[in-house]
């Protein structure tokens, strides 16, 4: 009996015993004499599944889960006599969280084995690149641009433009650079695609260094993710040897090579410039703009910075065309977003859709609310900067322009949500906290302003001078908000300024009932 048994390699999945659940397959099917080949994929971004067993039939992909090691043996008789498990969920491609999906991005990950090139090329891996060599940079740069892709990384800027911006900037050397420094809480999809479908994230960098002349890309991922840097460098090296970077790639004129490198946990450096200070070896400090990276980048040179699922998506834009990618979404919010739910919330991971779905769709119904059982209270959605929305909100769409009309931010589209037991006026300190924190220092409204906000919520929580020092906060914010050098000052009046607005009753003490008279 030979079978072909699928385990999660993701760090999230093996953080809860993916590990121990493969080598534990490995030796029950020893000692029953069955030949297994366990194929280590990425996950499928269903966190509440994991670890996620899949067993290859001749009807598709069966999945059980969460499989823990004793529930091995009797997987493994279950499979043997061809009956029914406690843990069966199914035919994986049925799984309503899945089925509902639309995967172009994530198309791949849980499905190959991300170690292998040929994995990868099986399943239309390359075909982007291919189609790139026939096109040319200008014909690439017209796709790109078609496409309405803006960039995944939070700013949501038009990845055509930046593109053509460094294509016509004139120089001797020109670089790609991916923002992998992926610090958001509750974000998780860069580190889920690094780890289950690296090539993907090689071929369009190797796609951008052709479209606007680069030879050299760096991917610069936080040092909090090893798996992620481990899977990038495995699959560097595969690249290579495939003839896919080097000299005269894929057989043609173009040359591109690229590297990875390992960011010091700071969180400004998720921040393009200071990205690259970091990148040249020194202190990651935000620098001021312009000169824009596109015309005075990495080393001084013309550098396309974009972040990990922007490259990702190029792959598809140039496999199928420019329209096939913008059919999907809503106004200029063109494409798929991975949409990544945590927090207190039941079913969370990563669900990716075109843009348009709802936040009350996305909590509710396919995050199943929380997994205390308790209301849900608050959302936040895009990072420790994004704004806190309550259940009034939950008809937004999820685009870029519906959230910006409300005072909120997609960002990098990570979703926390919170239930009724939150006290949103230590979340609002929290938010002034880890700017405190994390700020670069280089500019007074960051640094100082997060301190002072960090004081005086301190001192509403007390209940001293609450109007007053409300009016201070509000004041600071806006303060920080057009004052600050970068996003980081500059966003983190977003949560504060939200959950003052939208849960006024944490931060004003209720009446007594003396005044209350009165």
């Amino acid at each position: 009996m030979n079978m072909r048994i699928f385990v999660s390699r993701d760090a999230g999945a093996v953080a809860v015993g993916a590990d121990e659940v493969a080598l534990a397959l490995e030796a029950a099917a020893a000692t029953r004499g069955i030949k297994v080949e366990i194929v280590r994929t990425g996950s499928r971004g269903m966190y509440w599944l994991e670890p996620l067993v899949e067993v290859a039939t001749p009807q598709g992909r069966i999945a059980f889960g969460p499989v823990t090691e004793t529930d091995v043996p009797s997987l493994l008789d279950a499979l043997a006599s061809n009956t029914p498990h406690l843990l069966r969920v199914g035919a994986t491609d049925e799984i309503p969280w899945l089925k509902r999906q639309t995967r172009v991005t994530f198309a791949r990950c849980g499905v190959i084995d991300p170690r292998s090139l040929d994995d990868y090329r099986a399943h239309g891996g390359y075909k982007g690149f291919e189609r790139a060599l026939s096109l040319g940079p200008d014909a690439i740069l017209a796709e790109v641009t078609a496409s309405g892709l803006r960039g995944r990384g939070g700013a949501g800027f038009p990845t055509g433009i930046k593109w053509k911006t460094v294509a016509q900037t004139k120089a001797d050397r020109k670089f790609i650079v991916c923002n992998a420094d992926e610090g958001d809480s509750g974000t998780f999809a860069d580190r889920m695609i690094m780890e289950g479908d690296p090539f993907l994230v090689i071929e369009g960098m190797t796609i951008s260094g052709i479209t606007v002349g680069a030879t050299k890309g760096y991917i610069y991922i936080r040092s909090e993710y090893p798996h992620a840097v481990e899977a990038m460098n495995a699959a560097i090296k595969a690249a290579r040897r495939g003839g896919y970077l080097g000299d005269k790639i894929g057989g043609s004129a173009y040359s591109f090579d690229m590297e990875v490198r390992v960011g010091a946990g700071a969180y400004v450096c998720g921040e393009e410039t200071s990205l690259l200070e970091s990148l040249e070896g020194r202190r990651g400090l935000v620098r001021a703009k312009p000169p824009l990276p596109a015309h005075h980048g990495l080393f001084g040179k013309p550098t396309v910075i974009n972040n990990v699922l922007s490259f990702a998506a190029i792959p598809f834009i140039l496999a199928e065309g420019a329209k096939a990618y913008a059919d999907f979404g809503t106004g200029r919010s063109r494409g798929t977003m991975p949409i990544q739910l945590a927090g207190n919330i039941r079913h969370g991971g990563l669900f990716e859709t075109a843009f348009g779905v709802t936040l009350g769709e996305l909590v509710d119904d396919i995050g199943g609310g929380t997994f205390t059982g308790r209301p849900v209270r608050a959302v936040q959605v895009g990072g420790p900067l994004g704004a806190y929305f309550p259940r009034a909100l939950f008809d937004t769409p999820f685009d870029y322009e519906a959230f910006a009309a409300r005072d909120g931010l997609i960002g990098h589209g990570g979703i926390v949500v919170f239930d009724d037991s939150v006290d949103m006026r230590r979340q609002a300190r929290f938010a002034m906290e880890f700017c405190a924190i994390e700020s670069c220092g280089k500019c007074t409204p960051c640094r100082i302003g997060s301190t002072r906000g960090v004081e005086t919520i301190e001192k509403i929580i007390r209940g001293e001078r609450v109007a007053e020092n409300l009016a201070l906060v509000e004041d600071l914010c806006n303060t920080m908000k057009f004052g600050s050098l970068c996003a980081l000052g500059g966003f983190t009046p977003y949560p504060v300024l939200s959950a003052l607005k939208h849960f006024r009753e944490d931060f004003v003490p209720a009446p007594t009932t003396l005044q209350a008279a009165e």
